[in-house]
């Protein structure tokens, strides 16, 4: 499936398929939903999905009657970190994703720049880490 949302290219054909989750319904069921998470080669996040008629994969089939379909949802890094979390085992999260640590943590915000955030991103993607990780060593480091 090919789709341009956004002015992004989003394509099955090239982008790389991550892990994919169903919901252990028939596909006759209209409650039926099977999603698979990419990346593409930009480093953006989606997912294909296909689903029944009482999902949100759901198309108007007219006069106030639905039927299943699918759809590309482009997401970011977080929400497909976060679709992770809800789909996947913990080893299929970490080969993804990178390794989660059990210490405790508290939440902190900051604003950088583009081009920062963009360097993060990547750096993050090559060491197979998340961007918290990546930017909480950095920070370990330079406070040493």
């Amino acid at each position: 499936m090919k789709k341009i949302i956004n002015g992004a290219k989003y394509d099955t054909a090239t982008a790389k398929k991550l892990d994919e989750w169903w919901n252990g319904i028939s596909r006759q069921d209209f409650s039926y939903c099977e999603e698979e998470l990419y990346r593409t080669k930009a480093g953006k996040y989606f997912i294909c999905g296909t689903g029944g008629a009482m999902t949100k994969y759901a198309v108007s089939s007219g006069n106030n009657s639905w039927s299943g379909g699918e759809k590309i949802l482009p997401m970011s890094r977080e929400a497909a970190m976060e679709w992770a979390e809800q789909h996947l085992e913990a080893d299929e999260y970490e080969a993804i994703f990178g390794e989660v640590t059990e210490d405790s943590t508290e939440q902190l915000n900051i604003t950088v720049s583009t081009a920062l955030k963009a360097k993060l991103w990547e750096r993050a993607e090559q060491q197979k880490v998340t961007v918290s990780a990546l930017a909480l060593q950095a920070l370990e480091e330079y406070l040493k």
